[in-house]
């Protein structure tokens, strides 16, 4: 793991209508490193993705990736730069086939057409799509539908990626070949990658390092190890539910 910040989260807070959604959120990501982002449900996880990502402007605090500040900055811009982000909800555009809505999503890149359908026709093989390539994307199981998310946010080639809840639905069978998909990004390609989960054998399998927010405030950050024997986070979250097999 390298040791350059690439993504830099400094006192961030998030309010809505007087409820504390995000407060005083610290952390760093290093180059290469795979952070886990765990806590229950409210704790403020996906709103941290969404300042990060740009969707949501923060009160107080900064963001920065790769050495710039990108705090408000809109979603599209950071994800040209290279931090793209995948939604628990799964919203492909319906009228076009996989490949279309992944080549929709690359076009950014200003590839010529061959170009473009060759990179995202890959992208699609990628994620094991490529016999659903040429289908409506609502014919895709809730399996395909999760890994099309993932293939739309591949075709932007990211340098980090934010996922919200990749695994979320699918069963243990369904989840090992994104978890090896995701592996050999980081160590194949070296993308930086941040995943929201509550799948703790997922957390305890891919993340370096696990980051525990409860009611909006970071309560842990350490290994997989060193958090899910932390007595705080047992108390906050993991006493609710078990910290491996296929919770």
């Amino acid at each position: 793991m390298a040791s350059m910040s690439i993504v830099r989260v400094d006192g961030v807070g998030k309010s809505f209508r007087g409820l504390r959604a995000l407060s005083d959120v610290d952390f760093e990501v290093a180059e290469g490193e795979i952070l886990g982002i765990i806590g229950p449900n409210g704790a403020g996880k996906t709103t941290l993705f969404n300042v990060v990502s740009g969707a949501l402007a923060p009160d107080t605090g900064r963001v920065a990736f790769a050495g710039q500040d990108v705090t408000g900055r809109a979603p599209d811009r950071i994800a040209r730069a290279g931090m793209v982000r995948t939604f628990q909800l799964m919203r492909p555009f319906s009228s076009m086939t996989v490949l279309e809505n992944v080549c929709l999503a690359a076009q950014h890149h200003r590839f010529g057409r061959r170009k473009l359908r060759e990179h995202s026709l890959e992208v699609v093989e990628r994620v094991g799509l490529g016999p659903w390539a040429h289908r409506a994307a609502p014919e895709l199981p809730t399996a395909g539908l999760k890994r099309l998310e993932l293939a739309r946010a591949l075709a932007m080639r990211p340098k980090v990626l934010l996922l919200d809840e990749v695994l979320a639905g699918l069963v243990p069978a369904e989840r090992e070949p994104v978890l090896d998909l995701l592996a050999r990004l980081r160590e194949e390609e070296g993308v930086t990658l941040l995943f929201i989960e509550h799948i703790m054998a997922a957390v305890m399998r891919l993340a370096d390092r696990v980051l525990v927010l409860d009611q909006g405030r970071v309560i842990a950050v350490g290994s997989p190890q060193e958090v899910t024997s932390d007595a705080r986070v047992i108390d906050a979250y993991l006493g609710e539910e078990p910290t491996h097999a296929d919770a």
